[in-house]
């Protein structure tokens, strides 16, 4: 995905980095952590069902210290959001990424 996103950055400036500067400005360290604001992405990416999503936002909750289990806790928070479409995206792609990642 990062490659496509570059490719997209170079046919449209001024979108992709207006779209990475608020990224970088959202997901700082403020009231909320930026390991909680990954968690966040988390649960709103399988409530949207945004399997590219989950492969940004779950291994860069890991990388900031999340555990499976506070990953898989987002992942029931939206499940009780999105209701069974969640339960479906949220066992079948997350599980598969925090295996490939055995965490």
């Amino acid at each position: 995905m990062n490659e496509r996103m570059e490719a997209m950055a170079g046919q449209l400036p001024g979108v992709m980095n207006a779209l990475m500067g608020l990224h970088s400005e959202v997901v700082k360290d403020g009231a909320l952590s930026a390991r909680t604001k990954e968690l966040m992405m988390v649960g709103i990416a399988v409530a949207l069902r945004c399997e590219y999503c989950l492969w940004k936002h779950v291994p860069e909750a890991v990388r900031l210290g999340a555990t499976r289990e506070e990953i898989l806790e987002a992942v029931g928070t939206a499940i009780l959001m999105a209701g069974g479409p969640a339960v479906a995206y949220g066992s079948v792609v997350v599980l598969k990424i925090l295996d490939e990642l055995d965490i």
